[in-house]
């Protein structure tokens, strides 16, 4: 019997229990959870309760009594140029604090956790990582493409298609057209942008099974998926394999290679640093770089290449990449998984769909290095991040157009406004400032829209989606709102982005800008209550992962 539920003296909670349908029977087995984070306001996750069923079908058939834990969740795509987007990153603690507290208000014997959309995957884990007890995290899977005038679409293309509607290049009925047409049942978007990326890393640092990811948030297979994660993770109970012991350098490294390799969000770098320092684990934002910089581009995945993730479960899935990359001795094969078994034996058994061209091996790229580079500079001591695989400028220097928030920078460039040779500057959206660290797509995408993708670049303290294109440099650190660099600049002034000197730079005299900052202040907080104002006056520096939990030892909001 659970241990919580055990004695004389727990009688009342039996007698609640009961109320719930549990049993005597019921009582004496281990008791699993199955969160989620099903809402009506997104397609993401729109499938978690149905999967739940089988994940608790799972759990009975292993011997475990499974408890049904929801949470909520937040829309990148429908909050995204809106206020709303400012409670996107904050929702990542919001759902791992109420995984949480529900694992130990109620002593869980393990959990599996159904994911969807981009900041459920990150809150998952770390939720696991502080319960540290038997669990997997299941990916709920990715929303087929939609298909527009004999064209695959996803939401990327609808971005992009509200800045050539504003540019006269697509007219409004087109644009309806598009809309209606790009998103054709649920699950997380088709190209390889937050949520998928995410997803792939859970597979690699070992907390998802490797291949879960896989079937579609529609296909049959997902069933089985979930039914098998719900046995197995009853079965692993008292068995000692927890994330403490699957979690290590070698896991998080393994992590970013697979991400890196498939051309994956830069959203990447801030939620493994925020993992890494829930797991105690030293991960500098350099090592992103480092395994970057090794690490070729063998997928051809959206939105950089040319696929969708279901291509990519159709060529072979995860385990292929795994398998090239790991044949090719880029992954730590050794680090355990929670299958219990190493990541080597993974993807082992990998198989390469005939004539498939979305995964190559290391020897014939896409591209020779990694989709994501770390930044440093006058303008980024701290670090900045650029995803290189979406851009093919390497180096720019541009004039600064000062933006203290991004509806204004969106007006200008929906007016027109920008011109090429601009470098676009959006600063107070960090994670402070903002609060909540907003992304840009918006922004970016409309600058693709307008012809500008390549000859317009955009520097912020705020972040992008995975489905930016462009010269588009975001996790400036340290933040407009805590006196960064980035608050010192005026239009006007030359910006140097140089991705093979890896530079974030302004022309600048360091006398220039401690004058600069001498005589700058603060802007008021926008928020001073409420969840927003809590997570404005708690969050770390974007190059710690913007996290809420002080940590011994750590310069927390610096």
């Amino acid at each position: 019997m659970n241990s919580f539920l055990e004695g004389s003296g727990r009688a009342p909670a039996r007698a609640a229990l009961r109320a719930t349908g549990l049993s005597t029977e019921d009582f004496a087995k281990p008791v699993i959870g199955v969160a989620h984070s099903w809402i009506g306001t997104m397609p993401c996750n729109l499938n978690h309760r149905r999967l739940a069923e089988s994940v608790m079908a799972g759990v009975r058939t292993a011997g475990g009594t499974p408890v049904e834990i929801n949470t909520v969740a937040i829309s990148d795509v429908i909050t995204m140029g809106t206020e709303g987007m400012r409670t996107s990153l904050v929702s990542r603690e919001v759902i791992a604090d109420s995984i949480e507290l529900v694992g130990k208000g109620h002593a869980l014997d393990g959990l599996i956790t159904l994911v969807g959309c981009d900041k459920t995957i990150p809150a998952a884990a770390l939720a696991h990582i502080r319960l540290n007890i038997p669990g997997a995290i299941i990916y709920s899977g990715t929303m087929l493409p939609g298909s527009f005038r004999g064209t695959e679409v996803t939401l990327q293309d609808v971005f992009e298609a509200v800045g050539r509607n504003a540019s006269g290049e697509l007219d409004d009925t087109a644009l309806d057209e598009l809309e209606r047409s790009a998103c054709p049942g649920e699950g997380a978007c088709a190209g390889n942008y937050t949520a998928n990326t995410m997803a792939m890393a859970m597979e690699f640092m070992g907390l998802s099974p490797f291949g879960s990811m896989d079937p579609p948030a529609n296909d049959p297979r997902k069933v089985e998926v979930c039914e098998n994660a719900g046995a197995h993770v009853t079965r692993l109970v008292g068995g000692g394999l927890v994330p403490g012991k699957i979690l290590t350098e070698d896991s998080f490294r393994n992590a970013i290679t697979g991400a890196v390799a498939t051309g994956g969000s830069t959203n990447l770098v801030l939620h493994l640093l925020a993992l890494a320092r829930e797991a105690g684990i030293e991960l500098d934002i350099e090592e992103f770089d480092d395994v970057s910089t090794r690490t070729p581009v063998i997928a051809d995945l959206r939105p950089s290449g040319s696929y969708t993730a279901v291509d990519l479960d159709r060529a072979g899935g995860t385990r292929l990449v795994g398998s090239v990359l790991n044949n090719a001795g880029l992954l730590a094969d050794n680090a355990l998984t929670v299958t219990g078994r190493s990541l080597g034996e993974e993807v082992s058994g990998a198989r390469s769909a005939a004539g498939q061209s979305v995964v190559r091996t290391v020897d014939q790229p896409f591209h020779e290095t990694g989709g994501i580079r770390i930044l440093k500079g006058d303008l980024a001591p701290r670090g900045a991040v650029v995803k290189v695989s979406a851009t093919s400028t390497p180096q720019f220097t541009g004039s600064a157009l000062v933006f203290d928030n991004e509806e204004d920078a969106m007006f200008a460039v929906q007016e027109g406004a920008v011109c090429s040779g601009t470098v676009i500057v959006i600063r107070y959206e960090g994670p402070r400032g903002g609060p909540g660290m907003r992304e840009m797509l918006g922004v970016t995408s409309a600058l693709v829209g307008r012809g500008l993708g390549e000859s317009v670049a955009l520097v912020t303290d705020g972040r992008f989606s995975g489905a930016t294109r462009g010269l588009m440099v975001g996790h400036v650190a340290p933040e407009a709102a805590v006196g960064g660099p980035i608050a010192m600049l005026v239009d006007g002034d030359l910006i140097t982005i140089d991705l093979v000197q890896r530079e974030l730079s302004v022309r600048l005299t360091e006398s220039e800008l401690a004058t600069r900052a001498r005589s700058w202040n603060p802007p008021p907080p926008r928020y001073t209550t409420g969840v927003l104002g809590k997570y404005g006056s708690a969050a770390s520096c974007a190059s710690l992962g913007a996290i809420t939990t002080p940590l011994e030892g750590s310069s927390f909001r610096e």
